[in-house]
């Protein structure tokens, strides 16, 4: 079953928020995010469900195997996405605001051709 956009925002959160340190709270997901304790906590209830993430001893949101596989996927959409359209001349915010948006709705084999191409013609991609 297709992930929904919000359980794949929560995801990519978390993997950033990993990135930066190794203790991701729920408290820590809220803030990025700007969503309410009670709404984090559902979101993450869900993923955990699914199998995504796990919450450990200290109470810390740690990234399954699968988790984070999904959640780099989306990340490197976001990322790639992102670049794509700098190179065309869309501000940076702008950008990133956009990239959110077709990072969740692009076919994989659209993705998988735009990634092609960007590595073949973008020297930055090496």
């Amino acid at each position: 079953m297709a992930m929904q956009e919000s359980g794949e925002m929560y995801l990519e959160t978390i993997y950033i928020l990993s990135k930066k340190s190794s203790c991701v709270r729920g408290i820590d997901v809220g803030e990025y995010m700007g969503y309410s304790k009670p709404s984090v906590s559902r979101a993450v209830s869900l993923l955990k469900k699914e199998g995504l993430v796990r919450i450990d001893d200290s109470g810390y949101i740690k990234l399954t195997e699968t988790g984070e596989e999904k959640a780099r996927s989306i990340y490197e959409r976001h990322v790639i996405f992102t670049r794509l359209l700098m190179k065309l001349g869309v501000d940076e915010k702008t950008a990133a605001d956009d990239a959110c948006r077709i990072e969740h709705y692009i076919s994989d084999t659209s993705f998988a051709a735009i990634k092609a191409h960007m590595k073949k013609y973008d020297s930055d991609m090496e």
